[in-house]
């Protein structure tokens, strides 16, 4: 009996997973066909819509929009391939005169889609670490560069909170840049940032400090996306439930033996080696562990968020999450 053949979409990751994209590692019993997606919005709308793909990456605040429903087109495996701290990634425009995340009340503030990962864990660090309700921002939504916009999926939100979405040939940088938004919650630094003059700039300056701190504190290191097999391929196959988390367990090990190789830089990192000691000595050795277990805190801080921000009916437990076959592997 072959090998059953599976296409896999989502990001090129180069320390975890780019040994199955060269087949250094291969899942056992399947022949997964590595489609990469250089940006992931279009990945996870097509996904969250129409379930194109067998196995992806998805947006792990979709994933618990569509658990809490009750009939996910999905399974979870707890293979977190996006971890992020996104204190870095709140942009104001300093004509607004903000400099602390207090004077955010009241102000307009920008994302892309309300349901966004990244969006659904800055609002909730600020109610949590500043006392900042979402029903205290004058929230906005639209196109981040160019006008077109196109909601992923569609959520209901709780009462006292308003998304307007902005004029259809505006785009939120560029709002952002004139004034006519105080702040924005985006992934990617606005490139007018690097323009001299340029009013934009980080709510948090110093970045790096108040994540380090904030991880000290809390001991969260925000988790972004999760591993999917599509509900009907599991149905028929549960074996590849564990054969695919063994899989991305091995390639992300020869992906941090590969950035652990001494002898020779393997990314273009200068001070590659001073950020491994760093990630050996605050997270144990590994920032990115795989299984449920090791992120259980995470993951309960995070369907908590979801349900206190109205964006799930009910508070979804962890274990109902993934399939059973997976839960016991880690990395």
């Amino acid at each position: 009996m072959g090998e059953l053949e599976l296409t896999y979409a989502g990001l090129l990751y180069l320390d975890r997973t780019l040994p199955l994209l060269t087949r250094e590692v291969r899942p056992r019993g399947v022949d997964l066909r590595y489609e990469v997606f250089p940006r992931v919005e279009d990945l996870f709308r097509r996904q969250a819509q129409h379930a194109e793909f067998p196995v992806s990456e998805m947006s792990l605040g979709t994933f618990l929009v569509l658990a809490a429903r009750g009939d996910s087109p999905f399974v979870g495996l707890p293979v977190f391939l996006s971890r992020h701290f996104r204190h870095r990634q709140i942009y104001v425009n300093e004509r607004a005169g903000i400099t602390e995340p207090a004077e955010l009340r009241g102000r307009r503030l920008a994302v892309p889609e309300y349901q966004m990962t990244a969006a659904v864990w800055v609002r909730g660090m600020l109610r949590d670490e500043y006392g900042i309700e979402p029903e205290e921002i004058d929230w906005h939504t639209g196109g981040l560069r160019e006008p077109k916009y196109a909601e992923r999926l569609a959520v209901r939100l709780p009462a006292g909170v308003e998304v307007r979405r902005i004029p259809a040939d505006r785009t939120l940088e560029g709002m952002l840049g004139s004034g006519d938004l105080d702040a924005l919650i985006t992934t990617e630094q606005p490139p007018a940032m690097r323009e001299p003059g340029s009013p934009i700039r980080r709510l948090f300056t110093r970045y790096g400090e108040v994540e380090r701190a904030y991880y000290a504190r809390t001991r969260i290191f925000p988790i972004m996306h999760l591993l999917v097999v599509r509900r009907d391929v599991y149905d028929e196959n549960p074996w590849v439930a564990e054969a695919l988390t063994h899989a991305f367990v091995a390639a992300g090990s020869a992906g941090a033996a590969r950035l652990r190789f001494e002898p020779s830089l393997a990314v273009g990192l200068p001070w590659l080696q001073e950020s491994i000691e760093e990630v050996d000595r605050d997270f144990g050795g590994d920032a990115f562990p795989y299984g449920v277990e090791p992120n259980r805190h995470v993951l309960e801080v995070l369907t908590r968020y979801m349900h206190e921000q109205g964006l799930t009916a009910r508070r979804v437990g962890v274990d109902e999450l993934f399939a059973p076959e997976a839960t016991a592997v880690s990395s």
